[in-house]
């Protein structure tokens, strides 16, 4: 007997259900008229993931239930059976449960065994843990259905699957993205696969959720461990597999496209545009407002929100001062024209000079520090706020990783902003994005979205004569090991002197890492590329008294 069974890559909004739910129904009729009898979703794709502290809203979960009830009772209706995550009431509390819906009934559900709390997962807050596996019979074929978590380790319920008469598993996924990721997933269900010898289809959700994005890259590996099929990644998408069964010999999937790994720079790239674009379409956004400042953090950050939302969405504001270099003011009106965005020019000093003048009594016979350069971004955050009021624009921020590791910024000033789209890029990675990003322009015969001159001159704040960042930091290619090993891997300074770096270089900067805490408690939340970004992976106290140095 043969079937074919699309896997259903799809991009969700956390909490609503009845929207989650069409997207559903209009992808199984898709499917179904493509020749699909069997739909497969990813985890939690009616309440998206994830989903909170909304599980602890009972009209929450009676609207899920009605929803559901109508949603099955529609699959009947277009003539096909699907398997999809949600959640189930358990003995002894809420489940992350994998349904299996047939001729517009539901069959049975398996609940999650293995309950991540870790990184970025608390789900042990909101879910009790599944102990029984169950098998389901279709079309001559028995498989069972796990849960993401479930099969990054060994043992667990693909063990008894694989004492049993199963012949494959149906594995749902809300797996976020970091760099790297697919590789990780593909390896380790390639090592599952061993253990079991069952063939396994693995799909996950697309989209972005927060600072989280979800990449997608659903495949399907054989029981000899072969990719027979892989959606593409960082996109919604239906991938449809033909399966045969009989009683005589094994089951057998047959090849469907496999689609492109990405390259480090693209995966980044794309990440931070689904990221950025979801989080300004999901939350009613009618585009963004940016500060443009002639240096590589904002020029990378227009380049992003062009390309993620349209040009015609997204509006740069150049705030020049006395400090602003002409360079600066060319290199942004170039790369404003180059990537088809709105430039506005709005100059503070005049605003500058009335601060200082209001301040003049209190500041007497006190000398010019840091406070009088903090005025000038915290001026050019209230123009912008005042702009994103006003159009109903989402204010961007465009600092880096490296800067908001040491609070190489101003709170209040050029932190201040609804989402910060390289939260969790180091400085090098910025310049690589960079130079990636205009070889593509260059592959496609389109400007330079990067004037050169951007990524060649010294990185300066231009908040007082002749600044540089150097002035105030080590030199970033030392910063940002530092801050890899510091931040995203928690060495120790002495492990991190043990690289070759000067002792007292390292110990400045993780001492402005640890002073720095609570000025990324009052950050924008931003998109996650790595396994330790600021925020729900890595949270320390704000008043520490433990000494790192």
């Amino acid at each position: 007997m043969e079937f074919l069974l699309a896997l259903a890559q799809v991009d969700p909004h956390v909490g609503g259900l009845d929207k989650n739910l069409a997207m559903m129904l209009a992808n199984a009729q898709q499917a179904k008229d493509a020749g699909a009898s069997l739909i497969v979703y990813p985890e939690l794709v009616t309440t998206g993931y994830p989903p909170e502290d909304l599980l602890h809203k009972p009209v929450f979960l009676k609207r899920l239930v009605d929803a559901e009830q109508d949603f099955i009772r529609k699959l009947g209706e277009i003539e096909i059976d699907a398997v999809y995550g949600t959640i189930r009431q358990g003995s002894k509390g809420l489940l992350n449960a994998g349904v299996f819906i047939q001729d517009g009934k539901e069959v049975g559900f398996a609940a999650k065994w293995r309950l991540p709390n870790y990184g970025v997962f608390d789900e042990k807050r909101y879910f009790t843990q599944g102990v029984l596996v169950r098998t389901f019979a279709y079309k001559g074929c028995q498989f069972g259905i796990t849960i993401c978590e479930d099969l990054w380790h060994t043992g667990g319920p693909l063990q008894e699957l694989a004492q049993s008469k199963t012949d494959f598993v149906l594995n749902l996924n809300a797996s976020p993205y970091h760099l790297g990721k697919q590789s990780e997933r593909e390896k380790m269900i390639s090592k599952r696969i061993s253990e079991s010898s069952l063939p396994i289809f693995y799909v996950n959700l697309v989209g972005g959720q927060d600072e989280l994005v979800f990449d997608g890259g659903s495949f399907v590996m054989s029981r000899d461990g072969v990719v027979l099929c892989r959606s593409p990644q960082f996109s919604p998408d239906i991938s449809l597999v033909k399966i045969a069964s009989s009683d005589d010999k094994p089951l057998e999937i047959f090849p469907g496209k496999v689609g492109e790994l990405y390259s480090p720079d693209k995966e980044i790239y794309s990440a931070l545009c689904l990221g950025l674009r979801d989080y300004v379409e999901k939350n009613g956004f009618a585009g963004v407002v940016l500060g443009l400042s002639g240096g590589i953090d904002s020029a990378l950050t227009a380049a992003i929100c062009a390309d993620a939302l349209g040009p015609d969405r997204v509006e740069a504001v150049m705030m020049p001062s006395q400090y602003t270099s002409q360079d600066s003011l060319e290199d942004a009106k170039e790369g404003a024209v180059n990537i088809g965005i709105r430039l506005v020019n709005i100059p503070i000093d005049n605003i500058f000079s009335i601060f200082r003048n209001e301040l003049a009594g209190e500041f007497s016979g006190l000398d010019e520090d840091v406070t009088e350069e903090n005025i000038q971004p915290r001026i050019r955050a209230t123009l912008l706020m005042a702009i994103s009021n006003k159009k109903g624009y989402l204010l961007v921020t465009t600092g880096n990783k490296s800067e908001v590791s040491v609070g190489y910024a101003t709170l209040y000033g050029d932190m201040a902003g609804g989402y910060s789209v390289l939260k969790d890029v180091l400085k090098e990675r910025v310049f690589k994005l960079s130079s990636a990003r205009n070889s593509w322009a260059t592959d496609a015969g389109e400007p330079l979205p990067i004037p050169l001159r951007v990524i060649t001159k010294p990185p300066s704040a231009e908040l007082k004569p002749d600044q540089k960042d150097s002035d105030s930091l080590p030199p970033y290619p030392v910063l940002d090991k530092i801050l890899e090993m510091y931040v995203e891997k928690e060495r120790s300074l002495d492990e991190i002197v043990a690289h070759g770096i000067d002792r007292e270089v390292v110990a400045r900067v993780i001492s402005m890492v640890d002073r720095s805490e609570y000025k990324r408690r009052q950050a924008a939340p931003g998109v996650r590329i790595t396994p330790r970004a600021f925020g729900k992976d890595r949270r320390y106290p704000i008043t520490n008294g433990f000494a790192n140095s």
